[in-house]
């Protein structure tokens, strides 16, 4: 299974502001992106989505920023790339014209499955499991390239 890019970016960006400090400046949107080397534009998309789930905190203004938010930091990493992603299978049996083996075909099944024992995989691991160490003082080391 292969995540989309947009998860991709959103597991990135979860996890970078997991290991922002939290008595200094918060991050923005622009520095998230410098800093995990993508166009600001994506990563926009990408926050505003994750605030819309209730994952991220965004502040305007003066002393404002992102912020990771107490269901951020314990959500399940399987339930955020399951919501994410979507409900859809790794194949694409009904797609027009329909796979003609789609009544009698155990790959499907298999599939569907191996997809399940991925997210479950994932279920128990939370955005802080993830910056453990090592990753999290790598992610504090990183420094964006400048504006995309």
């Amino acid at each position: 299974m292969r995540l989309t890019k947009f998860t991709d970016l959103a597991l990135r960006a979860v996890m970078r502001l997991a290991v922002s400090d939290e008595g200094g400046a918060l991050p923005t949107t622009r520095k998230v992106a410098e800093v995990v080397d993508v166009p600001y534009t994506h990563m926009a998309k990408v926050i505003s989505r994750l605030q819309h789930l209730g994952v991220v905190e965004a502040r305007r203004g003066r002393g404002g920023g992102l912020t990771l938010t107490g269901l951020g930091r314990r959500a399940s990493v399987g339930w955020l790339v399951r919501t994410l992603e979507g409900e859809g299978e790794v194949v694409a049996c009904e797609d027009d014209p329909p796979c003609p083996l789609r009544g009698a075909c155990r790959l499907r099944r298999a599939l569907r499955d191996a997809q399940e024992a991925f997210y479950a995989t994932l279920d128990p691991l939370t955005v802080d499991d993830l910056v453990a160490s090592p990753t999290g003082p790598v992610l504090i080391g990183l420094v964006g390239r400048g504006p995309k």
